[in-house]
């Protein structure tokens, strides 16, 4: 497909997929994870992503740059973009992998091993994709806006809450 030209559903459904946007493209080795976990939290959190949404996600990429340092090669590329209002980040590494590539949680007495199985579990939406060179490991999650209503129910909660606090503080004046 060239630029300008839409695939079948975008012309069944009326709409043009949006372009994605690169917030972040950088190679890594083990001197660089914490320094990339930084820049990573930065340009998520520019992006959007609720501070709870935004650390899981965060700490999802962190495993699967760990795992590519430890068992892809010892280096990798990140590439986290955007398209719409949904942030992707995919991990790339240069190892040999597994014939099967574990994401199920170990036994509570085997170490490590974990890093996949919690990468899923925080995003809820990890794909594992094996290339000739290596294996990149996808995550994505939706940036949370908060619409007029979720706004409304936070004041009303933060209202209720405040009455009930208001007997107690009665009694405090007098």
């Amino acid at each position: 497909m060239s630029d300008g030209q839409l695939n079948e559903d975008d012309r069944v459904s009326g709409r043009i997929a949006a372009q994605p946007v690169v917030l972040l493209s950088q190679h890594f080795t083990a001197e660089t994870v914490t320094p990339l976990r930084h820049l990573l939290a930065a340009r998520v959190t520019a992006a959007g992503l609720s501070s709870h949404d935004g650390d899981d996600f965060v700490l999802a990429v962190h495993e699967l740059v760990t795992n590519a340092v430890r068992h892809g090669g010892g280096s990798g590329r990140l590439e986290l973009r955007q398209v719409d209002d949904v942030l992707v980040c995919e991990v790339s590494d240069h190892g040999t992998a597994a014939d099967t590539l574990p994401v199920d949680l170990p036994p509570s007495h085997v170490p490590g091993g974990r890093g996949l199985w919690l990468a899923h579990q925080l995003t809820g939406a990890l794909m594992l994709t094996r290339r000739p060179g290596g294996v990149t490991a996808t995550v994505s999650v939706c940036v949370t806006r908060q619409t007029a209503a979720a706004v409304a129910k936070q004041s009303a909660a933060a209202g209720a809450d405040s009455m009930l606090d208001a007997p107690a503080m009665e009694g405090e004046q007098e």
